[in-house]
């Protein structure tokens, strides 16, 4: 059987928005939702081991997630990963190295969940983690959601004293223009080996895939406005669309 190690990760200090971690999202905990998405993985693959690990170095948050999730495993953050700039790389790698020290074995995959991603459909992460093990020369999987400007066409960067498209090409029409996606930081799979053994932080360093994401469903919440926005943008997908309205309907009351 196949171990999978879904983390969920938060620090307690934002600079950006204060204590986004712990707001209350449609009447729920931010966080519920995040967990509420992991159990559903796990009861759609009953063929693997999974086990869910909440890093971080917030009483308030452990508080919260206790309440209604008291088996997920907490792993303290130290201080030197709770900066600004730490690569979210090395908070999967210290919570991959403290799991597998308590089980006494070494998993196979772990998947990250963002706590500030409560909009995920029911099949999301399950279908992020099929893209992964159906490829085996991949190292990760990250969602992605289709891009609303192109760099190719309708992007632009300065130049002196002018603006220049930011990737020079003949392309008169938007649909002649590759593919370009956003980053939406929601899921990310990784193998195993990929993530322990890798030494820079750096996405890139290994052969990514993408999951395509439903894009209106995923903003980065990093302000009051986002986090506002976001439960207008939600009130309207429970209603006309009920597969992102599985994952709240799964969390524990």
């Amino acid at each position: 059987m196949k171990k999978v190690l879904i983390t969920v990760c938060g620090r307690a200090g934002s600079k950006g928005f204060k204590n986004k971690n712990l707001k209350v999202f449609c009447g729920q905990p931010l966080v519920y939702y995040t967990l509420a998405a992991a159990k559903l993985f796990a009861a759609q693959r009953p063929d693997l081991a999974v086990d869910v690990a909440l890093n971080t170095d917030s009483a308030m948050l452990v508080d919260v997630v206790a309440q209604k999730y008291p088996e997920i495993r907490h792993i303290e953050r130290p201080e030197e990963l709770c900066g600004d700039t730490v690569p979210k790389m090395a908070v999967f790698q210290q919570t991959l190295a403290e799991m597998e020290k308590l089980r006494g074995e070494q998993y196979d995959y772990l998947i990250d969940l963002d706590i500030t991603s409560p909009l995920r459909r029911a099949e999301d992460v399950k279908g992020a983690f099929t893209e992964k093990e159906s490829r085996e020369d991949l190292d990760l999987v990250f969602s992605v959601a289709p891009a609303r400007r192109n760099p190719y066409f309708n992007m632009v960067k300065l130049c002196d004293d002018h603006v220049e498209k930011v990737i020079e090409s003949p392309f008169t029409a938007r649909q002649q223009a590759p593919a370009i996606y956003d980053l939406n930081a929601s899921i990310y799979v990784f193998r195993r080996d990929f993530l322990a053994e890798n030494k820079t932080g750096i996405l890139w360093d290994g052969k990514c895939g993408i999951y395509e994401m439903f894009d209106t469903g995923i903003l980065d919440i990093d302000s009051e406005e986002d986090y506002q926005l976001m439960e207008v943008i939600a009130g309207h997908l429970y209603e006309n669309m009920p597969e992102f309205g599985n994952v709240k309907e799964k969390i524990r009351r």
